[in-house]
Protein backbone atom coordinates (compact mmCIF):
# COMPACT_ATOMS: atom_id res chain seq x y z
CA UNK A 1 0.00 0.00 0.00
CA UNK A 2 1.58 3.26 -1.15
CA UNK A 3 1.70 5.93 1.58
CA UNK A 4 3.53 8.51 -0.56
CA UNK A 5 0.89 8.73 -3.28
CA UNK A 6 -0.67 12.06 -4.24
CA UNK A 7 -4.19 12.56 -5.56
CA UNK A 8 -4.44 13.64 -9.18
CA UNK A 9 -8.21 13.71 -9.54
CA UNK A 10 -11.31 12.76 -7.55
CA UNK A 11 -13.31 10.34 -9.70
CA UNK A 12 -16.27 9.75 -7.38
CA UNK A 13 -17.22 10.50 -3.81
CA UNK A 14 -20.30 9.19 -2.02
CA UNK A 15 -21.41 7.73 1.29
CA UNK A 16 -19.45 4.53 0.66
CA UNK A 17 -16.07 6.15 0.12
CA UNK A 18 -13.96 8.31 -2.13
CA UNK A 19 -12.48 7.03 -5.39
CA UNK A 20 -9.48 8.95 -6.67
CA UNK A 21 -6.87 8.77 -9.37
CA UNK A 22 -3.52 8.62 -7.60
CA UNK A 23 0.16 8.77 -8.52
CA UNK A 24 3.24 7.46 -6.75
CA UNK A 25 6.74 6.48 -7.79
CA UNK A 26 5.34 3.42 -9.55
CA UNK A 27 2.87 5.35 -11.70
CA UNK A 28 -0.88 6.03 -11.79
CA UNK A 29 -3.47 3.90 -9.98
CA UNK A 30 -6.99 4.13 -8.52
CA UNK A 31 -7.74 4.28 -4.79
CA UNK A 32 -10.97 3.62 -2.89
CA UNK A 33 -10.65 5.34 0.50
CA UNK A 34 -13.07 4.44 3.30
CA UNK A 35 -11.50 6.57 6.03
CA UNK A 36 -14.09 9.32 5.81
CA UNK A 37 -17.18 7.13 5.53
CA UNK A 38 -19.86 8.01 8.15
CA UNK A 39 -19.69 5.65 11.14
CA UNK A 40 -23.13 4.19 10.46
CA UNK A 41 -22.08 3.14 6.94
CA UNK A 42 -18.61 1.84 7.74
CA UNK A 43 -19.66 -1.80 7.94
CA UNK A 44 -21.47 -1.96 4.55
CA UNK A 45 -18.73 0.17 2.94
CA UNK A 46 -16.07 -2.21 4.29
CA UNK A 47 -18.10 -5.24 3.17
CA UNK A 48 -18.40 -3.89 -0.39
CA UNK A 49 -14.70 -2.97 -0.56
CA UNK A 50 -13.68 -6.38 0.76
CA UNK A 51 -15.94 -8.02 -1.82
CA UNK A 52 -14.23 -5.97 -4.53
CA UNK A 53 -10.80 -6.99 -3.22
CA UNK A 54 -11.77 -10.67 -3.33
CA UNK A 55 -13.09 -10.27 -6.87
CA UNK A 56 -9.90 -8.55 -8.00
CA UNK A 57 -7.82 -11.33 -6.46
CA UNK A 58 -9.77 -13.85 -8.54
CA UNK A 59 -9.12 -11.96 -11.82
CA UNK A 60 -5.41 -11.61 -11.13
CA UNK A 61 -3.49 -11.67 -14.39
CA UNK A 62 -6.48 -11.20 -16.69
CA UNK A 63 -6.17 -8.39 -19.22
CA UNK A 64 -8.72 -5.56 -19.42
CA UNK A 65 -9.59 -5.86 -15.73
CA UNK A 66 -8.15 -3.95 -12.77
CA UNK A 67 -5.43 -5.66 -10.76
CA UNK A 68 -5.43 -5.50 -6.99
CA UNK A 69 -2.47 -3.52 -5.65
CA UNK A 70 -3.39 -3.46 -1.98
CA UNK A 71 -6.20 -3.69 0.59
CA UNK A 72 -5.76 -3.00 4.31
CA UNK A 73 -9.39 -2.74 5.43
CA UNK A 74 -9.59 1.03 4.88
CA UNK A 75 -7.88 1.67 1.55
CA UNK A 76 -8.16 -0.37 -1.62
CA UNK A 77 -5.68 0.32 -4.44
CA UNK A 78 -6.12 -1.11 -7.91
CA UNK A 79 -4.43 -0.62 -11.26
CA UNK A 80 -5.61 2.11 -13.61
CA UNK A 81 -7.21 1.33 -16.97
CA UNK A 82 -6.89 4.09 -19.57
CA UNK A 83 -10.38 4.41 -20.97
CA UNK A 84 -13.82 6.00 -20.76
CA UNK A 85 -17.15 4.63 -19.59
CA UNK A 86 -19.37 3.19 -22.30
CA UNK A 87 -21.85 6.07 -22.04
CA UNK A 88 -19.00 8.56 -22.45
CA UNK A 89 -17.56 6.88 -25.54
CA UNK A 90 -20.42 4.87 -27.02
CA UNK A 91 -19.36 1.95 -29.26
CA UNK A 92 -21.91 2.71 -31.97
CA UNK A 93 -21.95 0.04 -34.70
CA UNK A 94 -18.74 -1.40 -33.29
CA UNK A 95 -19.28 -5.14 -33.62
CA UNK A 96 -15.62 -5.84 -32.79
CA UNK A 97 -16.10 -4.22 -29.39
CA UNK A 98 -19.01 -6.48 -28.47
CA UNK A 99 -17.31 -9.62 -29.77
CA UNK A 100 -14.29 -8.80 -27.61
CA UNK A 101 -16.57 -8.01 -24.67
CA UNK A 102 -18.19 -11.42 -24.93
CA UNK A 103 -14.77 -13.12 -24.92
CA UNK A 104 -13.85 -11.01 -21.89
CA UNK A 105 -16.95 -12.27 -20.06
CA UNK A 106 -16.12 -15.86 -20.96
CA UNK A 107 -12.65 -15.50 -19.42
CA UNK A 108 -14.19 -13.93 -16.32
CA UNK A 109 -16.74 -16.70 -15.90
CA UNK A 110 -14.15 -19.44 -16.39
CA UNK A 111 -12.35 -17.98 -13.36
CA UNK A 112 -15.48 -18.63 -11.31
CA UNK A 113 -16.64 -15.05 -10.98
CA UNK A 114 -19.87 -13.36 -12.06
CA UNK A 115 -19.64 -9.58 -12.19
CA UNK A 116 -23.30 -9.13 -11.24
CA UNK A 117 -23.48 -5.39 -12.05
CA UNK A 118 -23.13 -5.11 -15.81
CA UNK A 119 -26.41 -3.34 -16.50
CA UNK A 120 -24.50 -0.17 -15.63
CA UNK A 121 -22.71 1.36 -18.58
CA UNK A 122 -20.28 2.94 -16.13
CA UNK A 123 -18.86 -0.53 -15.41
CA UNK A 124 -17.99 -1.11 -19.07
CA UNK A 125 -14.96 0.79 -20.33
CA UNK A 126 -13.92 1.61 -23.86
CA UNK A 127 -10.13 1.64 -23.67
CA UNK A 128 -7.89 4.00 -25.61
CA UNK A 129 -7.52 1.38 -28.38
CA UNK A 130 -11.29 0.87 -28.59
CA UNK A 131 -11.35 -2.50 -26.82
CA UNK A 132 -13.57 -3.33 -23.80
CA UNK A 133 -12.66 -3.56 -20.13
CA UNK A 134 -14.55 -4.19 -16.89
CA UNK A 135 -14.37 -2.34 -13.57
CA UNK A 136 -16.19 -2.23 -10.20
CA UNK A 137 -16.31 -5.68 -8.65
CA UNK A 138 -18.15 -4.66 -5.46
CA UNK A 139 -21.10 -6.94 -6.22
CA UNK A 140 -19.12 -9.77 -7.79
CA UNK A 141 -20.06 -13.33 -6.84
CA UNK A 142 -17.42 -16.07 -6.59
CA UNK A 143 -18.08 -19.78 -6.94
CA UNK A 144 -17.70 -22.96 -8.93
CA UNK A 145 -18.22 -21.97 -12.59
CA UNK A 146 -19.89 -25.34 -13.21
CA UNK A 147 -22.55 -24.85 -10.53
CA UNK A 148 -26.12 -24.08 -11.54
CA UNK A 149 -26.10 -20.82 -9.54
CA UNK A 150 -22.94 -19.49 -11.19
CA UNK A 151 -24.17 -20.49 -14.65
CA UNK A 152 -27.37 -18.55 -13.98
CA UNK A 153 -25.45 -15.44 -12.90
CA UNK A 154 -23.11 -15.76 -15.88
CA UNK A 155 -26.14 -15.82 -18.16
CA UNK A 156 -27.40 -12.63 -16.53
CA UNK A 157 -24.01 -11.01 -17.16
CA UNK A 158 -24.30 -11.99 -20.82
CA UNK A 159 -27.88 -10.73 -21.06
CA UNK A 160 -26.81 -7.31 -19.77
CA UNK A 161 -24.02 -7.19 -22.34
CA UNK A 162 -26.49 -8.04 -25.08
CA UNK A 163 -28.78 -5.22 -23.92
CA UNK A 164 -25.91 -2.79 -24.50
CA UNK A 165 -25.23 -4.40 -27.86
CA UNK A 166 -28.89 -3.96 -28.76
CA UNK A 167 -28.57 -0.26 -27.91
CA UNK A 168 -25.34 0.49 -29.77
CA UNK A 169 -25.12 -2.24 -32.40
CA UNK A 170 -28.74 -3.33 -33.05
CA UNK A 171 -28.09 -4.40 -36.64
CA UNK A 172 -25.75 -7.13 -35.39
CA UNK A 173 -28.04 -8.84 -32.87
CA UNK A 174 -28.45 -12.50 -33.86
CA UNK A 175 -31.63 -14.60 -33.51
CA UNK A 176 -30.03 -16.55 -30.64
CA UNK A 177 -29.14 -13.32 -28.87
CA UNK A 178 -32.71 -12.08 -29.26
CA UNK A 179 -33.97 -15.22 -27.56
CA UNK A 180 -31.52 -14.72 -24.68
CA UNK A 181 -32.72 -11.14 -24.27
CA UNK A 182 -36.35 -12.26 -24.10
CA UNK A 183 -35.73 -14.98 -21.50
CA UNK A 184 -35.51 -13.30 -18.12
CA UNK A 185 -34.49 -15.34 -15.08
CA UNK A 186 -36.13 -15.58 -11.67
CA UNK A 187 -33.10 -13.67 -10.32
CA UNK A 188 -34.07 -10.63 -12.36
CA UNK A 189 -37.74 -10.91 -11.40
CA UNK A 190 -36.87 -11.24 -7.70
CA UNK A 191 -34.56 -8.21 -7.88
CA UNK A 192 -37.19 -5.98 -9.48
CA UNK A 193 -39.85 -7.18 -7.05
CA UNK A 194 -37.85 -6.90 -3.82
CA UNK A 195 -34.24 -5.73 -4.08
CA UNK A 196 -34.59 -2.76 -6.39
CA UNK A 197 -37.32 -0.97 -4.37
CA UNK A 198 -35.14 -1.27 -1.25
CA UNK A 199 -32.07 -0.09 -3.20
CA UNK A 200 -33.94 2.96 -4.50
CA UNK A 201 -35.28 3.81 -1.04
CA UNK A 202 -31.83 3.63 0.55
CA UNK A 203 -29.99 5.54 -2.18
CA UNK A 204 -32.61 8.22 -2.89
CA UNK A 205 -34.31 8.75 0.45
CA UNK A 206 -31.56 7.99 2.97
CA UNK A 207 -28.31 8.69 1.12
CA UNK A 208 -29.86 11.45 -1.04
CA UNK A 209 -28.27 10.40 -4.32
CA UNK A 210 -29.50 8.68 -7.44
CA UNK A 211 -27.47 6.17 -9.39
CA UNK A 212 -28.85 7.43 -12.72
CA UNK A 213 -28.55 4.06 -14.45
CA UNK A 214 -24.86 3.69 -13.90
CA UNK A 215 -23.87 7.19 -14.97
CA UNK A 216 -23.10 8.32 -11.45
CA UNK A 217 -25.03 10.47 -8.99
CA UNK A 218 -26.99 13.32 -10.46
CA UNK A 219 -25.58 16.78 -9.69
Amino acid sequence: MSRDAIEIQALKSDSFGRISLMRDAGGVFVRRDLRHVPWWLRLPAWWLARREARGLQRVDGLEAMPQLLGWDGRILDRSYLDGAAMYQRPPHRDLAYFRAARRLLQRLHRRGIAHNDLAKEANWLVLADGSPALIDFQLAVLGDPRSRWMRLLAREDLRHLLKHKRTYCPQSITPVERRILKRTSWVREAWFATGKPVYRFVTRRILKWEDNEGQGPKP
